[in-house]
């Protein structure tokens, strides 16, 4: 097992392959969407959040977040798949959870492929909720789940 990441603000340096990531292990199937231009908007951007999982000053994984008036939404997450099942995806779900309760947002939302349950499993995990499926949501041909989480509820009954 190696050791747990860094979780950090990401910088423009990385933004080139966190648009490689969800090109490779989200949007596979899909056209790419999240280029390197889109995720620097985000980096630019207050309302949202893009950080990265280091190893060794290596990017493993990443997850951008966008901040709403009453509530977070998770854009995007990945984690390479070396270091899946390694505490990577945690350690950046945690991070992205307490920024939103320091924020005051007690719920964050998230989308997944239908098809994705690997993602599924990890989400529900972390105690996110199946909310509804939003039908042919990808490319017009696959659908996606729609989670929530509400993190006043879930940080009463664990802490």
């Amino acid at each position: 097992m190696n050791a747990p990441p860094q979780i950090r603000l990401a910088t423009g340096r990385d933004a080139l392959r966190i648009a490689e990531m969800s090109r490779d292990f989200i949007e596979l199937g899909l056209g790419w969407r999240w280029n390197r231009n889109r995720v620097l908007r985000c980096m630019h951007d207050p309302t949202y959040n893009v950080i990265g999982a280091y190893d060794g000053g290596r990017l493993v994984g990443f997850a951008i977040m966008e901040y709403r008036l009453h509530e977070a939404h998770i854009v995007l997450l990945a984690v390479e798949t070396s270091r899946r099942r390694q505490g990577v995806g945690a350690a950046l779900i945690n991070w992205l959870e307490t920024s939103a309760l320091v924020a005051g947002i007690g719920v964050i939302y998230l989308e997944a492929r239908a098809g994705n349950a690997g993602a599924r499993m990890f989400y529900r995990s972390h105690g996110y909720l199946e909310v509804r499926v939003r039908p042919r949501r990808y490319a017009g041909r696959e659908d996606g789940i729609f989670f929530g989480k509400d993190l006043w509820l879930t940080s009463r009954v664990t802490h």
